[in-house]
C-alpha cells in the first residue's frame, strides 16, 4: 500500500493497517490535526486522552490513542532519518478497513466488526533559523576577453 501522497520535502511515515476504531472518528481526528506542527498535534490529541478539550462535543478517546501512537512511532522514524522536530508538520489520513464477520447464533447484531487503516506522514517543511553573521556569496562575474 502506497502512501496518499508523495511530498517534495524531507518526510518519514507510519502506517497502521486493520486498527480497531471508528473510521468516522479516524477522520475527524485526522481533519482536526492535518497540517499542523508535531508539537500542536501532540498536544491536542494529549488533551483529548485527557478529555480536557473535546471535537464537535464529543471526546474520541480511544481513537486519539491509536493516533498518538502512530505519531510517536513516526517521530521515531523522522529521528532515524535525522529530520529536524521543530520543523515537522503532520499529514494524517483515514482509510476504511476490511470489515471483519463474526459468526453468531441468534441475531446479526454485533457480527460485522470493522476496521481502519491509518497513514501519518510528517514532512519537515519551514526556513531554518540562521545563526551569527549571514554570509551573502557574491556570483563570479564572467571574464569578458577583449579581442
Amino acid at each position: 500500500m502506497n502512501y496518499t501522497f508523495i511530498p517534495k520535502h524531507p518526510s518519514a511515515g507510519a502506517k497502521g493497517t486493520g486498527t480497531n476504531i471508528s473510521f468516522k472518528n479516524a477522520q475527524i481526528i485526522c481533519r482536526a490535526i492535518r497540517r499542523k506542527k508535531l508539537s500542536q498535534a501532540k498536544r491536542l490529541l494529549g488533551d483529548i486522552i485527557e478529555k480536557k478539550r473535546s471535537l464537535s462535543g464529543k471526546y474520541y478517546t480511544k481513537t486519539a490513542k491509536e493516533i498518538m501512537k502512530l505519531i510517536e512511532s513516526c517521530e521515531k522514524n523522522a529521528e532515524f532519518k535525522g529530520l529536524k522536530n521543530e520543523m515537522l508538520f503532520v499529514y494524517a489520513s483515514a482509510h476504511r478497513g476490511r470489515v471483519f464477520r463474526r459468526n453468531r447464533r441468534r441475531s446479526k447484531f454485533g457480527s460485522r466488526l470493522k476496521m481502519t487503516n491509518m497513514e501519518v506522514l510528517l514532512v519537515e517543511k519551514g526556513k531554518e533559523k540562521l545563526t551569527g553573521k549571514r554570509k551573502t556569496e557574491i556570483p563570479e562575474k564572467v571574464k569578458m576577453t577583449e579581442k
